[in-house]
This record gives C-alpha cells, structure tokens and sequence, in this order.
C-alpha cells in the first residue's frame, strides 16, 4: 500500500508519500515561522490562509519526487486534530476531496498518534510495549504504549507545556520567534550554578507536570536587573536545566511505574540536546534504552502522519465523505490498530 499524507495542524504545511514495502519516498515541509514572526506567534488566521496556497503544491512536489502518479495512491492520510481548527481544516478539505477523485479510502489521523509514531521511520524503531514522552509547544505527556492504537496517558501537564514554558521564557529575555530553539543556543553560554529554577513537582508522588511556575520565577530573578548578555544566558540555562531534569526525573519514575524498558520521546521539544543527552544518560543507567525521532521528524512534519495513516488504513480503518476535524481529541478515544 502506498499513502500520500498531509499535515496543517498549526504552522507548518507537509505532505508525504509512504510506501509499506519502499519506505519513505518523499516529504515536503514549508514552514510559516517568518509569516508570524513579527506577532511573536502563531496567527490562527494567517496559518489557514498559508495552507491553502502551500497544500496543493506541497502534495504535487512529494508525488513527483516519489515518481507516483495518482493511480498509485492506496490511500490519503490527514491530520484530523487536535490543533487550530481552521488550519486543520484545510488540509482535512484537500485530502479528502483528493481521496474522492481518486476513489481511495482516507482516514483522519491523530496528531498527537502522529508524534508518537515518528520513531517507526529509524532503522531501529522502538519494540512494544513502551513509555512515550510526548513534549511539544502544547502538550507534554507521559503515556503507556502497550500497542499502536493502545494508549493509556500516565501524567500530562496542569498548565503550560514545557514548550510554552521555553518560549514563554525566551519572551521575556527577548528572544525572537520561535524562542525555544533560541533559547537553547543562548543556554549554551550560560554559567553553571549562576542561577536555580525550581523543578516544579518534583517534591512529590506522580507523573503529572506544572511548568507555569518557571515563568514567574524567571520574572523575580530578572527584577531591577540590567538585563546584560550574561544575565540572558544564565537565565537560558537555568531554565533548561530546570525543565531537562523535570522531564528526565519524570519519565524514569514512569518507567519504574510500568516496569517497562524502552522510552520513546517525540515531540518539537524532543529535539533538544540537552534533553536528549540527559535522557539518554539516566535511562541508561536504569537499564533502558531511548529512542528518538531524526531531528526532521521530531516537529511538525507530515511523514509521521503517514505513518499512522498506513497503519490505520491496512487495518481497514478509513473516514466517510465528510470533512471533519477536532481542535481536541483525547488520544486514548482512538481505536486500537495492532494487538498487544
């Protein structure tokens, strides 16, 4: 079977062409970060607009660079939520009319299934079962992966990802959009021990997060201070670490709670260094192993929804006629795919 994908969720416009025996035979990906640079973040508005002049191009380049034509397409995947619903939208309305003219199934991914699912395209993917943590600009998850399709949420965060506890931070020092990303390079210049953040709930049982706290204590540490270069580092830093050995501490408990051995992290904030160095260290001193997306596959991207896509659709699962999309969809509604 062979899959073209698509990808709008949020800013970044994707398609993909997956083959169950090939491989990967192509992906595209355009990304609308200098679109909402100047408003310091996502536009929801602006972002549906931009899908809809980059979709159709996008899927035209991935089928021409995997050499398929239409009449080798088995069937269309799409990001069908959860993310901003005009943006998901759009790329719900091309794949399914796409799959109509072509007189393919089409089913309805879920984003987050997507992230999940992303190490599967390495040379080594992850056995099951496994833990996942799932660290985004919006979401940050700890789950029990006992299946594909079998997934059971262990802890997630009360307030702000710790994606939005990066960018947040990286606000107030003046950082541009995307601030993550940057302020992960300026953490590198940063002094060690100059400053200390909490680590929010670590002081107690459980496998939920709370990173809203960082931005408050980032705003007492900077007050009447010259913000200097120095002081913009340490800051970087400080936060970096608070949030790296936040998620490590928390994704080993959740492995001794399941007693599994294998860890996969996913998700945008999954492409930081530190995270994956620290992560890698401390599981394999628990004896476990990690496994990570490449760094192209760790973001938004639509080979990863390819890749549930071709599973859901060799299983038989597939979308009626209508265009349908969420703007939240709990991940453990999804049905199973493969048996434990």
């Amino acid at each position: 079977m062979r899959v073209l994908a698509i990808e709008s969720s949020c800013d970044e416009s994707a398609a993909a062409v997956l083959d169950a025996r090939a491989g990967l035979l192509a992906h595209e990906l355009f990304s609308q970060v200098e679109l909402h640079r100047p408003y310091g973040g996502v536009v929801p508005e602006l972002a549906s607009r931009d899908h809809v002049r980059r979709l159709l191009p996008l899927v035209r380049r991935a089928l021409e660079s995997s050499g398929s034509a239409a009449r080798d397409i088995d069937g269309v995947a799409y990001t069908a939520g959860p993310g901003l619903i005009g943006a998901l939208l759009t790329g719900a309305a091309l794949a399914r009319s796409l799959a109509y003219a072509w007189g393919v199934p089409a089913v309805g991914v879920h984003h987050l299934e997507g992230h999940l699912l992303a190490p599967l395209l390495e040379p080594d993917p992850p056995p099951f079962p496994h833990v996942a943590l799932l660290v985004s600009g919006g979401h940050t998850l700890l789950i029990e992966v006992t299946a594909l399709g079998q997934y059971r949420v262990l802890g997630a965060s009360r307030d702000d990802a710790a994606g939005e506890a990066f960018d947040k931070t990286a606000k107030l020092l003046g950082l541009p959009y995307p601030g993550g990303p940057q302020l992960a390079e300026l953490a590198a210049h940063g002094t060690a021990g100059a400053l200390s953040f909490p680590r929010p709930m670590l002081d107690r049982a459980g496998l939920e997060f709370s990173f809203s706290g960082l931005k408050t204590a980032v705003l007492h540490a900077l007050r009447g201070r010259p913000l200097t270069e120095q002081l913009r580092a340490d800051v970087a830093r400080a936060v970096e670490e608070a949030i790296v050995e936040t998620l490590t501490a928390k994704a080993l408990r959740a492995l001794d709670y399941t007693g599994l051995e294998a860890l996969v992290v996913s998700g945008g904030v999954s492409a930081n260094r530190s995270l994956r160095s620290s992560l890698t260290a401390a599981a394999a001193r628990q004896g476990a192993r990690v496994y990570y997306p490449r760094i192209e596959f760790s973001t938004d991207n639509a080979a990863m929804i390819a890749v549930a896509g071709l599973e859901r659709l060799e299983a038989g699962q597939h979308d009626g006629l209508a265009i349908e999309a969420r703007a939240r969809w709990p991940l453990e509604s999804l049905p199973g795919v493969r048996a434990a």
